[in-house]
């Protein structure tokens, strides 16, 4: 499917979300990459066989500071 050089990540690649974008939706929240990977702003993704992938939430490092 890709024509890039070097070719982009295939989509079932770990690296599959840093393929190039051919069609971007930010209003929508997601764009389709050339691999046939459409890609959510929240990070989850569904891949052209129809599975999912969840968002990959990270950890954020809270710190409480009490006075």
């Amino acid at each position: 499917m890709c024509r890039h050089q070097p070719c982009c990540p295939s989509a079932d690649a770990s690296d599959r979300d840093a393929a190039r974008v051919v069609a971007s939706h930010p209003e929508q929240g997601w764009s389709l990459l050339c691999n046939g990977v459409v890609a959510f702003d929240d990070e989850g993704d569904i891949l052209p066989d129809g599975s999912v992938i969840a968002p990959q939430r990270r950890p954020t490092d809270v710190h409480a500071h009490v006075a």
